[in-house]
């Protein structure tokens, strides 16, 4: 790392606002919790000593370190930092800070959509900020790779994370990826204050973190000692007492802290008071000195953080360890109880007195800074290199063409998603430019095969295929370079939520939009699920299609065979499933699902489809197409006060069609229903209801106009290759009689027959559930 040598002058006005963030954290936290008016009695929190550990990062970062193109999420239990820093950059209104943790206010974690402050990513879930900054820089590179913004314009991709989330493992999962895709220009700062949130964290951890980071090519950069301690270690006896700092377990040292000057002399006097040299140090400080001194960690010394920034500035991704104390500069520093204390209003008011702040000055920026020192401090605030950044400019949309279905008279919805995907990259439309496929190592068995043929796998670095090379026949091409839009992931399925997250937020970060296309087995969702909402919460646009899917995978076994993701899926803000029978169908909703994740509006798409054969659907127009992006769609109208109808999804339809065909001589009128979104069935009909609650004119939602049709005492069979709930609750619109047929148990293997036969999917079964309604 080079030598850099900070001013003074710098360094004193580094210190004199990262006072006033830690500050301004803790009088936002204390407002809401003591100030505020509390009208259900409720504890608000805010987290006033994860705070205090990271304020002069923060302040090192922001008005020293950022560039106008560098991203950062910010570690959740710091958001009131980061919403002092806009505060005081003029971003943020007062009234935003006084409603802190209310409606209407600033959000308890940075939130990206929620929040009128910039936030590049938003963070919550713990570890998904840290990871998710990795994948956006290997976004970054495909950008640059594929001309869609210049070298120049990189930035860098920056977490700021506490030390427990060094736990998670998707951390590790993600530093693997990152390592296999040669990630650069990305910062990982740890505060390490050694305390989660239930106790001090491990001691044998210390020296690990290093091994591992630098194992996967990352540069390490360590902050253990502000310059005070540095300084000390100089004196008489300084190197024993480095030596005790290096040695004391984790729990000791935040009890001393915790406990102050007197005691930090009574345990060191009694540990290393022999080596010479020690009682002189420690007698020329008197007890508050000394506290000071032993709390002087490298996170909390803004000289010592800002030549560590300013000597990274190369593209070698780097993780700093900084040293800290949970809740420095705040009564409550070091305490193993502190996670979610919170400060009296005598010991802010002490604090108050402390940092000069004269009371009812407390939310005015340079309050107990003084003339001159206030003077430096706006201006540093106007000249930090943040400031520079471009607004946003309006993000061009990516046109879509019409997409036309396979022309097979018998095929499944995942080979007919290959074909389109592939007959799109063969077309040089400009939206097959735009996209990006993903997939962790199931590429050529999700029908990606094809697209990856024509359009290469991403590297930066050009990749043979070494048996193409060596003309060893295969299906697939398998090489690498930059203009390819194929990322391989290993098989970590939290990985593809999260690059697809990263890829789906590309209009926002990098001001050009990708169309990012994730392929998984459906079954796998469930491995990433936390990935894939962290993904939705931050409205990134993507479509995800999980392939094979459901019992209907029956030689694969249970483990393969998914029950309940469309019911994740009605769970899932931001995400809308589909789940088409025909191939018409899927082309159809690819299409609009290209536009959708484009709309103001909009958002994910996740595409549930199998790999069934069956004959596809013969129709005499396209009047099913408006009803079937809604949700649903007649394949066979009933007769106007019809007493019966079969309701089904997906891999089971043709099971559904022979039984309309069994049933409809002893069922005159008998009508069935194609689903294709439950999701959208039951989210329209939801808000249908809610509308006379919200001051809306009541409107039928489209599946009470489907089902209008039907007598009002009808019965209803309802079929999928899933858990019946997520069809079963039609029954309550209308107040049909419902007899649900799914998947409720887990799967074994078997052929189609065995497999439907067992769990009551076929048309025996829907026959059977229709005489017990109707005959």
């Amino acid at each position: 790392m080079a030598v850099t040598v900070s001013s003074p002058d710098t360094v004193s006005t580094l210190e004199d606002l990262e006072t006033r963030l830690r500050w301004l954290a803790a009088w936002t936290i204390h407002n809401a919790n003591h100030i505020r008016e509390n009208v259900d009695g409720i504890k608000v929190g805010g987290h006033q000593a994860s705070c205090a550990s990271m304020s002069a990062i923060m302040a090192a970062l922001y008005f020293h370190a950022l560039g106008p193109n560098d991203r950062v999420a910010v570690k959740p239990h710091a958001g009131p930092l980061l919403h002092a820093i806009h505060y005081m950059l003029g971003n943020e209104g007062l009234d935003k800070l006084k409603a802190f943790r209310g409606l209407g206010g600033v959000q308890s974690y940075p939130s990206r959509t929620k929040d009128v402050i910039p936030v590049d990513f938003s963070t919550g879930s713990v570890g998904l900020g840290v990871a998710i900054t990795a994948f956006a820089s290997l976004v970054q590179d495909y950008m640059v790779a594929h001309g869609l913004m210049a070298d120049a314009d990189t930035g860098r991709m920056i977490a700021l994370m506490g030390d427990a989330e060094l736990d998670e493992g998707n951390i590790y999962e993600c530093l693997i990826e990152a390592y296999k895709h040669d990630i650069r220009n990305c910062w990982w700062i740890v505060d390490y204050n050694r305390q989660s949130l239930d106790a001090t964290t491990a001691d044998r951890m210390f020296r690990r973190f290093d091994d591992i980071f630098e194992t996967c090519g990352w540069r390490v950069v360590t902050l253990k000692h502000g310059r005070h301690q540095r300084a000390a270690f100089k004196e008489p006896g300084g190197q024993a007492l480095a030596d005790w700092i290096d040695n004391c377990p984790n729990a000791e040292y935040a009890a001393l802290t915790y406990q102050g000057g007197a005691a930090w002399r009574a345990r060191l006097e009694a540990d290393i008071g022999s080596v010479r040299g020690v009682k002189a140090l420690l007698g020329k400080r008197d007890d508050a000195a000394l506290a000071e001194l032993m709390t002087n960690l490298g996170g909390h010394c803004l000289e010592s953080l800002k030549d560590a920034f300013d000597g990274a500035q190369d593209d070698r991704p780097t993780l700093f360890i900084a040293y800290t104390i949970k809740g420095y500069g705040l009564p409550l520093a070091g305490h193993k109880d502190n996670h979610s204390g919170l400060m009296t209003p005598g010991q802010i008011a002490e604090l108050r007195g402390r940092l000069g702040i004269a009371e009812g000055e407390e939310w005015e920026p340079w309050a107990g800074l003084g003339g001159n020192a206030a003077a430096a401090a706006k201006a540093m605030l106007e000249a930090a290199p943040i400031r520079q950044q471009k607004d946003a400019r309006p993000i061009d949309s990516v046109p879509v063409p019409t997409l036309e279905a396979p022309r097979e008279a018998e095929q499944s919805t995942q080979a007919a998603f290959g074909k389109i995907l592939f007959e799109l990259a063969k077309s040089g439309h400009p939206l097959a430019a735009r996209i990006v496929t993903t997939s962790p190592d199931v590429t050529v068995s999700t029908n990606l095969g094809g697209w990856v043929n024509q359009r290469g796998l991403f590297r930066r670095q050009d990749l043979a295929d070494v048996f193409q090379k060596a003309k060893i026949p295969s299906a697939q091409k398998w090489s690498g370079a930059p203009a390819g839009q194929h990322i391989e992931l290993g098989i970590a399925e939290n990985n593809l939520f999260l690059v697809l997250g990263a890829l789906g937020l590309a209009g926002d970060l990098f001001g050009e939009q990708l169309m990012p296309v994730g392929t998984v087995y459906d079954p796998f969702i469930a491995r990433g699920l936390d990935a894939l909402n962290y993904a939705c919460y931050q409205d990134a646009r993507f479509m995800l299609v999980a392939t094979p899917s459901g019992v209907t995978l029956g030689p694969e076994g249970g483990a393969h065979q998914s029950i309940n993701p469309p019911l994740i899926a009605m769970g899932q803000p931001g995400l809308t499933h589909y789940e088409p029978a025909f191939a018409d169908e899927l082309a159809l909703m690819m299409e609009h699902g290209f536009r959708h994740m484009q709309a103001a509006d909009g958002g994910s798409i996740y595409f549930r489809l199998t790999t069934r054969t069956i004959l596809q659907a013969r129709r005499e127009d396209d009047a099913w197409q408006a009803d079937a992006l809604k949700g649903a769609y007649w394949l066979r109208q009933p007769a106007e006060g019809s007493e019966a109808a079969v309701v089904a999804m997906g891999a089971v339809m043709p099971d559904a069609i022979a039984a309309w065909e069994l049933l409809e001589a002893d069922l005159p009128g008998l009508g069935l229903l194609a689903v294709t979104s439950p999701t959208l069935l039951h989210r329209d009909w939801s808000a249908a209801r809610a509308a006379r609650w919200q001051g809306r004119g009541r409107e039928a939602s489209h599946i009470e106009t489907l089902l209008g049709t039907l007598a009002p005492n009808a019965g209803l069979v309802t079929v999928l290759d899933g858990s019946p709930a997520a069809l079963s609750w039609i029954g309550g619109v209308r107040g049909h009689r419902v007899s649900p047929l799914g998947v409720d148990r887990f799967g074994q293997t078997g052929n189609l027959a065995d497999t439907y036969r067992i769990h009551r999917l076929n048309a025996d079964a829907i026959v059977e559930a229709a005489a017990e309604l109707f005959l």
